[in-house]
């Protein structure tokens, strides 16, 4: 809670008031010295580097009189993500045909903040800090998105996909996401920019057609939105539920509780854990390949065969491994139950350190640099859980 009211002491409180960028540097310098020494293409970027940037952002995004009429916690939260937008351009800017470009520094940037709130800022143990520190992730995750959106093959599906965010994190919404963007368009010097701001607008009220404008979809039940969302739907309508039953699918970092959680909830449950069988086959704790990921799908397959619901425990944090997963399981007929836990960094490490075959600290950070925790769009029930 302390940085949490830093942030907020931070976050100006009208039009006029200066950003404190001495007492932001006191925070976030380890990422300021690197915006500085990133260059931008002057064609987009003519007030040059990256911190230069971002400055024009936040001071573009506190000067409007929307950001001053939300309410605290949100207004913190997008001035942060304001402060964090462009961290990915730091790790991702190359010079490609005599110009500079920044690919998929959105998706980077958010694994750069998350890692460092949770890990440095202390930002994770709790419901509400949890999601706090989501919130800002969401909005660096996606702050390209409303420039982007029109031109996509099926904006309004998109739309709804990222509105879906805010089931789990309900300080997110579209409307504050075009704010953001807004933003960024004039925190920039270019000759583009009132085409940019039309960009940003007509994707407004795009999802604004579509619905999802300042809260999630309204779908008929959780069967048809994922159905809709995972593109099996081409229209949100109600669909008749086909699943057999429920796979619960575990995530989270060493530590967290994940054998706790189904002890304590599902203990009539058949489980497949990775960890057991890495124990069974003697493999090390950090082993997944091979015999490990081999065994483990035989044996989901085996209850699967048998409409027998069970848990897959295992850390999960890449999306794309939960995606592979899911897949298995909706083809056979099951429907999906995503069961996040988080718990604080202290906390988390103590009991990885205390459980049999701990898997080392090393590992579990680059797990940490990697990790996404899961979206609603991602499965039919989705929960967070601090432990």
């Amino acid at each position: 809670m302390d940085f949490l009211n830093t942030i907020q002491a931070l976050t100006p409180t009208d039009p006029a008031e200066p950003i404190d960028w001495d007492a932001l540097e006191t925070l976030f310098g380890v990422f300021f010295s690197g915006m500085r020494a990133t260059q931008q293409d002057p064609v987009f970027h003519a007030e040059g580097d990256v911190y230069t940037h971002t400055q024009l952002v936040c001071r573009a995004l506190t000067g409007m009189p929307a950001f001053h009429a939300l309410p605290q916690r949100r207004k913190t939260a997008l001035f942060l993500a304001a402060v964090l937008h462009d961290v990915g351009k730091t790790k991702t800017t190359r010079l490609e045909d005599g110009s500079w470009t920044s690919p998929h520094h959105g998706q980077i940037g958010s694994l750069m903040a998350r890692t460092f709130l949770w890990q440095e800022c202390a930002l994770s143990g709790t419901p509400e800090i949890m999601q706090f520190r989501e919130t800002v992730c969401a909005y660096i995750r996606y702050h390209m998105l409303p420039l982007h959106l029109t031109g996509r093959a099926q904006p309004e599906r998109q739309a709804r996909e990222v509105a879906s965010l805010g089931k789990l994190i309900p300080d997110y919404s579209w409307e504050l996401l075009c704010m953001l963007a807004e933003a960024d368009v004039r925190g920039r010097i270019a000759s583009d920019t009132e085409d940019r701001l039309a960009d940003v607008q007509l994707s407004r009220w795009t999802v604004e057609e579509t619905g999802c404008l300042s809260s999630p979809y309204g779908f008929a039940d959780a069967f048809s939105e994922r159905a809709y969302l995972s593109g099996r739907l081409a229209q949100p309508q109600p669909l008749y539920d086909d699943t057999w039953g429920e796979v619960i699918l575990m995530c989270g970092l060493p530590g967290t509780g994940k054998d706790t959680w189904i002890r304590d909830n599902v203990p009539h449950l058949p489980v497949v854990s990775l960890d057991d069988i890495r124990r069974e086959l003697g493999e090390a704790p950090d082993a997944y390949e091979g015999r490990v990921k081999h065994t483990a799908q035989a044996r989901a397959q085996a209850y699967l065969r048998q409409r027998q619901p069970f848990v897959w425990n295992a850390t999960n944090l890449k999306k794309e491994y939960r995606q592979g997963h899911i897949r298995l399981f909706e083809q056979y007929g099951a429907r999906v139950r995503i069961v996040y836990l988080e718990t604080d960094w202290a906390k988390r490490t103590q009991r990885n350190l205390d459980r049999p075959g701990a898997v080392p600290e090393s590992v579990v950070e680059r797990m940490l640099s990697t990790a996404v925790p899961p979206a609603p769009s991602e499965a039919q029930t989705v929960e967070w859980i601090t432990t």
